[in-house]
């Protein structure tokens, strides 16, 4: 019994030094709240509705491509050029052309020469057989003759007909109005029949085409409007689009077209963009400013402030558009978080250092 009380009273001492002690040492204090730190309250991704990735695409665009051979001796427009219809727009030499023209109508003078003669000689036999003196026969050689060299005019004038058309061929005009979204030679070059000079497009006419499962097409059919937003951040809203009325057989997806309205400036064909659909719910993201973002490696993360205090919480990222992009795991709307991260790490090192 006495030693049990003897126990009883050494942990009593034991527990009164350890609190002497830690009256003797320094207190450990939390940091100081933070104050004057520019903040932002996270926010939910602006528009509502599931979103697919598309292209945008010219409903009017042409490849211009060489017809001829030859050497460009002038390009007269370059890329994002307007154009007028008709204006021109490349010239190849024409010296191979006008070579072949001129042979060409020489074979046919030639040829209607000959024609002159069988003519004039049917004709001189013409009435020797009617009067019997020439066989039957021999006027028919004749005439075959004739009919021959008038046949062999004729392909002589096809030919120089085509030939024509190829130094034609050597001035490039635009099919229509339009912007110019490549030049693909330069001044020199020489060119073969099927090489790509220039690309034209039309900007008043312009789309984009989602494939989308079969089993929201009937949703945005009942509603067929659209949000599209675009790489640099640009937001587009459309009022129709069209869902096609079958699927595709190998994907078994349904293609909705969406038409965009006159833009400025105006989107190149080619470059991507994120279509929504109002029709059909999807999960909306929290999204933040790309520069209140800290990276360290591969590992992403945000400063978030919380009852005064600030701390640095690791978060998973999606889809960037423009200068913001979406949160999808680690924060939640409403959070308040550092807009500067480079500020925020000042003012927890400063905060630490005063609570010492």
């Amino acid at each position: 019994m006495a030693i049990r009380l003897a126990g009883r009273s050494g942990l009593v001492l034991l527990l009164a030094a350890a609190l002497a002690a830690c009256r003797n040492e320094d207190v450990v204090h939390q940091p100081a709240p933070i104050a004057g730190l520019a903040t932002l309250t996270v926010g939910a991704a602006a528009g509502q509705g599931r979103a697919w990735d598309g292209v945008v695409e010219a409903v009017h665009q042409a490849t211009l491509s060489a017809q001829t051979n030859g050497r460009v001796t002038e390009v007269r427009c370059d890329v994002n050029d307007r154009v007028t219809a008709g204006a021109v727009l490349v010239r190849l030499t024409t010296a191979e052309q006008q070579a072949a023209v001129d042979i060409a109508r020489a074979r046919l003078r030639a040829a209607e020469a000959v024609v002159a003669e069988t003519e004039d000689t049917y004709q001189r036999y013409l009435p020797l057989a009617r009067d019997h003196f020439v066989s039957k026969m021999k006027l028919d050689e004749v005439r075959a003759k004739r009919d021959v060299a008038i046949a062999a005019r004729k392909a002589r004038r096809a030919v120089l007909a085509g030939v024509s058309q190829q130094t034609g061929y050597t001035t490039i005009r635009a099919p229509y109005a339009g912007v110019v979204a490549s030049r693909d030679v330069e001044p020199g070059e020489r060119v073969g029949i099927g090489q790509r000079l220039m690309t034209v497009f039309a900007p008043e006419a312009l789309r984009i085409e989602v494939s989308v499962p079969q089993s929201v097409a009937e949703a945005i059919r009942a509603h067929p409007v659209a949000m599209v937003t675009f790489a640099e951040g640009r937001t587009v809203a459309v009022d129709h689009v069209i869902v096609f009325p079958s699927a595709e057989a190998a994907t078994h997806a349904v293609k909705v077209r969406v038409p965009l309205p006159t833009i400025t400036p105006v989107p190149q064909p080619g470059t991507t963009a994120k279509v929504a659909f109002p029709a059909v719910k999807g999960s909306v993201y929290p999204r933040v400013p790309i520069s209140a973002l800290v990276r360290r490696g591969e590992v992403n993360a945000v400063y978030v402030l919380a009852n005064g205090r600030l701390s640095l919480r690791q978060v998973r990222l999606g889809e960037r558009v423009g200068e913001t992009i979406d949160v999808i795991a680690g924060l939640a709307a409403g959070e308040t978080i550092a807009a500067d991260p480079l500020a925020a790490l000042q003012a927890l090192v400063a905060a630490r250092q005063g609570a010492r």
